[in-house]
């Protein structure tokens, strides 16, 4: 069956785009409402306006010519998906001998808002034809011949307009050279309210079990009365089952091809995107044709391009990865996410949701939360670089305190004393990172986060992404919210896996999804120095050896941060938390609504694991 991919089955509807050029006559004999001239000019304007009746009655067969050009229009509307607008130029009319020549031009655009042509090239048919007039009781009037419109064209011949599509569809393949996507046939099942929903749900429901003859009512029902799609099956899945599916009474097929994840397993919110770069290198490939058909069927082309060859797409994302992730979130009822990025390179590796969070849309890409404790990882670092601290200084710890008038408690109001700030930092003690944070001006966290990617936008090739906000804190008491990631801070998933990324390796590299083709950030923050991102390290290593995340010490390595933030209304939730560095791999665990870090820190096991 089809599931859940969010492939993008969007139409592509192609508009004209035509400048109209100023009708240039060369003129024998004078000119007058009974000339041929005028009566040229007249059906040229009529025709570029696409005023079929006005045309038509200009012509001395008004019934032919309504119907030749309302044929014209169609075929060169490619059945709907082109709007074709002439642009006919009388070159010449002799007055004398009632004779006059069109030059043609139509140009046919893939854009719907008259923007460049995704190859730059226009798509253009340019043509001369020969007409003549004759004077009639009802004054002058064009002699009605198809061949005016289009050389050759008769009363039983036509014209189209046909987009084409390269003969093999590029594919999608992720990092190790595995297929991530193809374009596959696929059939959509339809229903109309004569179907027997029992005998359908029989054969549909034993290749999709969540089929079921209620469903199926309910489906039709909602249609009023028109025939509804109740589910798209991949090739596989129809096979057992379409012979007898077609033979009900009510039940139709209807394939199509779409672009799908090669593996059904894997679902993943940058499939969307990919879909995107994928169909945009489609557009700008696609060829085109303008068709002469015989009244026998027989077609010759008139003008066009051959389709380019499209070129397979390379991403960064490591499948295996992938549904890791995706398995140590399934077990989840609540929305759960985790980014996995390469630091050495930026490289996306994995971006993962659950079904949860499938529900709600892509909150591992564009999702915005407190971040809590994780953000500590920004406070400290900014604390480091103003030279106020080192990781060996000793700060107080005490379980609850009240800072510029905000009451800030530790978990459970654990108190440390006197403790060193790494230990503070591992241990995720609120009261020290709360005092540290009212020691920073109020652009510092800003400025810090930023050198981790933290609230730095990019324009990535197939990646959609928002990184989060950590806006000024103008006085004290927003100052210690914003230490603890909590206030106006956000972050989504992908900006603390930024975050981590760019601890671990020491600088802030754009996000790449497709090879060689690394994001465009919209500022440059300054460098952090080595040194802060070395001191992080061995801090976030204390957190798993002796913080706040010791059941993960079994793992080799690892580095990492806890968070719980608070949300709602009297902070009544509590969202969990995790970043985690383990060699060349950094990742941010999100899980809504968790109450504490600790589902966060298990989902990071069971990927790590």
């Amino acid at each position: 069956m089809i599931e859940s991919v969010r492939t993008s089955t969007r139409p592509t509807t192609l508009a004209a785009s035509v400048t109209v050029v100023a009708l240039t006559l060369a003129a024998c004999g004078q000119s007058g409402p009974d000339q041929p001239q005028t009566v040229a000019e007249q059906f040229a304007t009529a025709v570029n306006s696409s005023d079929i009746a006005q045309a038509a009655a200009l012509t001395t067969d008004p019934a032919a010519a309504t119907a030749a050009l309302t044929e014209l229009y169609d075929g060169l509307s490619g059945g709907g998906t082109v709007t074709a607008t002439p642009d006919f130029e009388v070159a010449d009319a002799d007055g004398d001998a009632g004779t006059f020549t069109l030059n043609a031009d139509w140009r046919f655009s893939t854009t719907t808002d008259g923007t460049a042509e995704p190859d730059g090239e226009p798509k253009e048919w340019n043509y001369t034809t020969d007409a003549t007039a004759a004077e009639t009781e009802q004054g002058w009037k064009i002699t009605w011949d198809p061949a005016m419109l289009v050389p050759g064209l008769t009363a039983d011949s036509s014209v189209r307009f046909t987009p084409t599509d390269a003969l093999v569809a590029p594919r999608i393949f992720d990092g190790n050279g595995v297929e991530l996507m193809s374009q596959q046939v696929v059939t959509l099942v339809n229903v109309d309210a004569t179907a027997d929903p029992v005998a359908v749900a029989n054969l549909v429901g034993s290749v999709v079990p969540g089929i079921t003859a209620q469903s199926i009512s309910s489906t039709v029902s909602a249609a009023q009365g028109s025939s509804a799609t109740i589910v798209t099956l991949r090739q596989s899945d129809i096979d057992p089952i379409g012979a007898q599916l077609a033979a009900l009474p009510g039940v139709t097929l209807a394939p199509q091809t779409r672009l799908l994840a090669t593996d059904r397993s894997l679902v993943s919110p940058v499939l969307n995107d990919l879909t995107t770069v994928w169909e945009q290198q489609q557009a700008a490939n696609r060829g085109w044709a303008v068709q002469a058909v015989a009244a026998d069927g027989t077609v010759t082309r008139l003008a066009g391009r051959d389709a380019g060859t499209g070129q397979d797409i390379a991403t960064t994302l490591d499948s295996a990865l992938q549904l890791k992730a995706e398995n140590a979130l399934a077990s989840l009822p609540q929305q759960a996410a985790i980014v996995a990025l390469r630091p050495s390179t930026g490289e996306v590796l994995a971006v993962a949701q659950n079904a949860a969070a499938d529900a709600e849309g892509p909150i591992a890409l564009t999702g915005l939360y407190p971040p809590g404790s994780t953000f500590k990882t920004v406070t400290t670092s900014a604390a480091l670089q103003s030279g106020a601290v080192t990781p060996d200084t000793v700060l107080p710890c005490p379980g609850t305190e009240n800072i510029e008038g905000r009451q800030i408690p530790n978990d459970d109001n654990f108190d440390l004393g006197d403790v060193p700030l790494h230990t503070a930092f591992a241990k995720s003690c609120n009261t020290t990172m709360g005092r540290l944070g009212v020691a920073l001006p109020p652009n510092g966290l800003t400025e810090a986060a930023a050198q981790f990617g933290l609230g730095v936008d990019y324009v990535t090739p197939g990646l959609t992404t928002v990184t989060g906000s950590v806006p000024s804190a103008d006085t004290p008491a927003q100052r210690v919210e914003s230490a603890i990631g909590q206030g106006q801070v956000t972050a989504s998933p992908f900006g603390m896996a930024l975050v981590a990324s760019s601890i671990a390796n020491g600088a802030l590299l754009p996000p790449t999804m497709i090879a060689g083709r690394p994001g465009v950030p919209d500022m440059s923050p300054a460098p952090v120095n080595p040194q802060v991102t070395d001191q992080l390290k061995a801090m976030m290593r204390e957190t798993i050896t002796g913080g706040t995340a010791t059941q993960l010490d079994d793992i080799p390595g690892l580095l990492g941060k806890t968070g719980t933030a608070e949300f709602g209304a009297d902070n009544g939730g509590a969202h969990g938390w995790f970043v985690g560095i383990a060699g060349d791999l950094a990742f941010s665990v999100f899980v809504y609504d968790a109450g504490s870090s600790t589902p966060a820190v298990e989902a990071a096991g069971r990927f790590l694991r």
